[in-house]
């Protein structure tokens, strides 16, 4: 499907019917990286319309010349929210770096946001302010190794430098296959080369108004060499917030800590039912 904005079209999907939640993806994947993610939880539940979107630059959305930064990244998601669910509540999820611009899209539209939840996120984009671990593999399944390599060395060296637990289970998941193989081809490379110039949202997503009352939930990785903030002082500006900083998980989260995923997930899927029938 596609959103014709005014400068720049969105290509998307949609699953399901229900209460709208707007998915974005990680850097240089697209919108199948997100489904991957939440799809299998999602896909159990009624009541959910999922909506999962291409970032410019990404999958079958162009990076038009105009879009050179964050604040343009999350202008192109503002609008699209805009353009499909008008004046609808929803509620939000992001990978990564699109976990950045989730926050940036709560940030804009607070009266609107039901719930969000952020996987493996960017909270900062200044690395120096960042706990970063050392890469340390916990696991590590020798056939799992040999099996990736053989099916694609530019994958091997790609995932096993943020994969600290290397079993069979990341071998077996399509992911692979589709962030690299066919997702890596379609990145615009000097579009995110000029984007990362201007990586930092101009506005300070931690200087907030008044506080986001709606459930939220933070999900980290312990080895996750992204890294993490060294103060969690933002965390007052989420009182509806679990925040979980998980062990024997790094930057792939979900698949190396796939049962307390999707529970976590799963109940903050309830806290937001639940928030969304108090509203009345």
């Amino acid at each position: 499907m596609e959103c014709n904005l005014e400068n720049i079209t969105v290509h998307y999907e949609t699953f399901g019917e229900g209460r709208p939640i707007v998915v974005i993806h990680g850097w240089d994947a697209d919108h199948r990286q997100a489904i991957d993610h939440f799809e299998p939880v999602f896909s159990q539940r009624d009541g959910w319309r999922r909506i999962y979107a291409d970032s410019p630059g990404m999958g079958k959305t162009r990076g038009e010349a105009w879009v050179t930064s964050s604040d343009n990244m999350l202008d192109v998601m503002t609008q699209f929210v805009d353009g499909v669910i008008p004046g609808q509540r929803f509620a939000l999820a992001g990978v990564s770096y699109g976990s950045y611009l989730a926050r940036g899209l709560a940030h804009r539209r607070a009266s609107l946001v039901d719930g969000a939840v952020f996987v493996v996120p960017v909270l900062t984009p200044d690395r120096d302010k960042r706990i970063r671990p050392e890469h340390n593999v916990l696991v590590k399944d020798e056939g799992f190794v040999t099996s990736l390599s053989d099916l694609n060395p530019d994958l091997a060296e790609a995932g096993l430098n943020f994969v600290v637990v290397q079993n069979i289970r990341w071998f077996d998941n399509p992911w692979w296959q589709t962030y690299i193989a066919e997702a890596g081809h379609l990145v615009d490379e000097q579009f995110l080369a000029r984007l990362h110039e201007r990586y930092a949202l101009s506005v300070d997503l931690d200087a907030v108004s008044e506080p986001c009352s709606a459930p939220m939930l933070f999900l980290l990785g312990r080895q996750d060499t992204l890294g993490y903030p060294r103060s969690l002082d933002f965390l007052k500006n989420y009182p509806r917030a679990s925040f979980a900083i998980l062990d024997r998980a790094g930057h792939g989260l979900w698949l190396e800590q796939p049962l307390l995923y999707k529970v976590l997930l799963n109940e903050w899927l309830d806290r937001v039912e639940e928030w969304t029938l108090s509203l009345g």
